[in-house]
């Protein structure tokens, strides 16, 4: 399973281990050896080696890369951040075994070619300063290439945030398990491509660690994936209904509804209002397209139980009417997928949309917002919202609402309310095009249609999502991403 450790779920895990009888000086020299190796594998013996060492256990797994990389024959330096008589415990010890010596003084860093960023790693909590600050600073307007010792430092393990400033590193290597920092935005932009290293912490930890944060990969969710039988029918699939707005914006509904379509559901339905039917229909073939129009006649047509999962907000538009169709629309027990306007709707009156999520704690309810939603809806609903990594943001809006919610954008995170989160790490740059977000909820709904779990169905369509786009590649619109599913579904199921 793809986990990911904060600060101190980390410091536990370590913990457990050495209670368990592995010597920390041990984890210490295996890290090390995994940052020596990591600079072995792409230069030659004899290049200059500058090792940025902190006064922590990150600065002890550095001595130690120091020490190995000396063995061998490359022309390693040590800058010492701190003086050596402060260093304690393991990494005490580890720069007792250097005897290479250390120095402060920056000038070795213009001839090296490679750079060893020990100075902090995932635990720090506090903006970066002092010497270590201008020693980033400086490392930062060079060209030579920085391998990070468990995460760039200046990086905040736990939210990715950067304390003051933070090493662009172009290799980073961790040990057990990443931490969110690694994955969540902007940390993610300062790592360079990330190896996760086995040091010797026995995976029995992790049951006691319990933790709740994942990256968002197959690994959570590939066993809740709905697979056709051979003996089966369109109707065991599913029916999924997305709400469509007029007809100068029936866009987002069909794209929604083409991503349902193609993320496995086995009927389609547009409910649209009479005056966008023409429209609606013309413009789509598999998708069904039936008249609905308001509250009422939604609430009427949505008492066919077959109709198991429903989307609404892409291009519906925002006012009271859509209000009361997003109220009838969760007044089943039908999975419902929320987003844009659906939710923006509420902004005045947050409370009454809130409540109606609650009454609905029994029943899938995932709620799709960019930054710009989620700011604008639960930034009013609980002040608590406004602070705190995307991470904590998304955890906390699930939580007051009791809906699954996905805070989108290129570290899209879904959280329960039972605590659980998954980061996507998957997503390309171009991902970025109008009407993606709308065929993300039509394939939400379209999982969930097919009976996938909420949190799992969602994970699954986010992380389907970007692989779809990886698909496509530069030039992507939203209509290629329904059309890259069959291409992604292939790969996942070979």
């Amino acid at each position: 399973m793809n986990e990911l450790l904060t600060n101190a779920e980390m410091a536990e895990a370590d913990r457990l281990a050495i209670a368990g009888g592995v010597p920390g000086i041990e984890l210490m020299e295996q890290a090390g050896k995994a940052v020596a190796e990591a600079v072995a594998a792409g230069r030659l013996r004899g290049s200059r080696v500058v090792v940025v060492a902190g006064p922590g256990n990150n600065g002890g797994d550095g001595f130690v890369a120091a020490r190995l990389l000396a063995d061998q024959g490359y022309r390693v330096t040590v800058m010492l951040v701190g003086k050596l008589a402060q260093l304690k415990g393991d990494a005490a010890l580890a720069a007792r075994r250097w005897h290479g010596g250390v120095t402060d003084d920056p000038g070795f860093l213009a001839t090296a070619e490679v750079v060893i960023d020990a100075l902090f790693g995932a635990g720090l909590d506090r903006p970066v300063d002092g010497l270590a600050r201008a020693l980033i600073e400086t490392i930062n307007t060079l060209a030579t290439p920085v391998i990070a010792v468990d995460l760039p430092s200046g990086i905040n393990g736990t939210s990715g945030a950067v304390m003051g400033v933070a090493m662009n590193a172009a290799q980073t290597v961790t040990f057990f398990r990443k931490k969110p920092g690694h994955v969540l935005m902007p940390g993610r932009l300062h790592c360079g491509i990330t190896s996760v290293i086995d040091i010797g912490i026995p995976e029995s930890v992790l049951a006691r660690v319990a933790a709740k944060t994942f990256e968002n990969a197959p690994a959570l969710w590939r066993r809740k994936l709905p697979v056709p039988r051979s003996d089966g029918h369109k109707y065991d699939r599913g029916h999924a209904v997305v709400v469509s707005g007029p007809s100068w914006s029936t866009g987002a509904a069909r794209l929604a509804a083409r991503g349902a379509l193609r993320a496995g559901a086995g009927l389609v339905t547009i409910a649209s209002p009479r005056e966008a039917i023409a429209v609606n229909a013309t413009a789509n073939l598999a998708v069904m397209v039936r008249p609905v129009d308001g509250a009422s006649e939604l609430t009427a047509f949505l008492g066919d139980r077959r109709l198991n999962a429903l989307a609404i907000g892409p291009g519906i538009g925002v006012g009271e009417a859509t209000c009361d169709l997003v109220l009838a629309a969760l007044s089943g027990e039908r999975a419902v997928v929320l987003d844009a306007d659906a939710m923006t709707s509420f902004a005045a009156n947050p409370q009454r949309l809130a409540e109606a999520l609650r009454e609905r704690h029994a029943s899938a309810t995932i709620v799709t917002p960019h930054e710009g939603e989620f700011s604008r809806y639960f930034g009013i609903l609980d002040s608590r919202t406004k602070a705190g990594s995307k991470l904590d943001r998304a955890r906390l809006a699930a939580e007051i609402t009791g809906a699954i919610v996905v805070l989108k954008g290129a570290d899209t995170v879904v959280a329960a309310p039972d605590g659980r989160a998954a980061i996507a790490a998957n997503a390309p740059a171009y991902l970025a095009t109008a009407g993606a977000g709308d065929v993300l909820t039509g394939m939400v709904a379209g999982l969930l249609a097919q009976g996938m779990p909420p949190f799992e169905g969602a994970a699954a369509a986010v992380w389907l999502h970007g692989e779809a786009a990886n698909a496509a590649g530069p030039g992507l619109i939203s209509e290629d991403l329904p059309e890259m599913l069959p291409t992604v579904y292939r790969a996942l199921t070979v």
